[in-house]
């Protein structure tokens, strides 16, 4: 096993990393930060965890609300 970029429709949306007998999921975009550190037998079960967040918009995370300094 070895370390592998998991790209949906062109876009790179994270990696898959070996971790012991598996391979650990690292997310570099926030839609799919819910599977980070996530461990998978192979990289097309990432894929497909992937495709299933991305398809359900409600099981996608809100983006925090971003921290406004008053004047």
């Amino acid at each position: 096993m070895h370390k592998q970029v998991i790209e949906i429709g062109g876009e790179a949306v994270g990696v898959v990393v070996p971790d012991e007998d598996r391979l650990k999921f690292v997310a570099v975009k926030y839609s799919v930060w819910d599977l980070d550190s996530q461990r998978f037998s192979s990289a097309d079960e990432a894929r497909a965890a992937i495709r299933r967040l991305l398809s359900d918009p409600s099981a996608r995370p809100a983006m925090p609300p971003a921290n406004i300094a008053a004047a």
